[in-house]
């Protein structure tokens, strides 16, 4: 097949190989949202703080997308994260706000 023909033929009748596995997501999604941990722990302003904590809230938020390949113990792991990271970030803000 040429790439004419490719191009006159329904993406649907083509072969598709797409980028991303259902698992690549999750593994996207966890990892992200441990790097986004990772950061808030060690963030020394507020603005860093809650920039992490949004991140990681964006990475939960996602993974209640339904029909997307993400698996239940992704999101329960995401919970999980986001659960710590509330924590991490309301002892950050009053450590900072001790210091002022």
């Amino acid at each position: 097949m040429s790439k004419s023909d490719s191009a006159k033929t329904p993406l649907n009748e083509r072969e598709r190989n797409p980028l991303l596995s259902e698992t690549d997501i999750n593994y996207i999604l966890l990892n992200g949202a441990q790097i986004a941990l990772t950061k808030l722990k060690r963030a020394k302003s507020t603005e860093n703080s809650l920039f992490y904590y949004a991140e990681i809230g964006a990475y939960l938020e996602v993974s209640l997308s339904r029909g997307a390949g993400i698996s239940d113990s992704t999101r329960e792991e995401l919970q999980l994260l986001h659960r710590e990271a509330t924590h991490e970030h309301m002892s950050h803000n009053k450590a900072l706000n001790r210091a002022e």
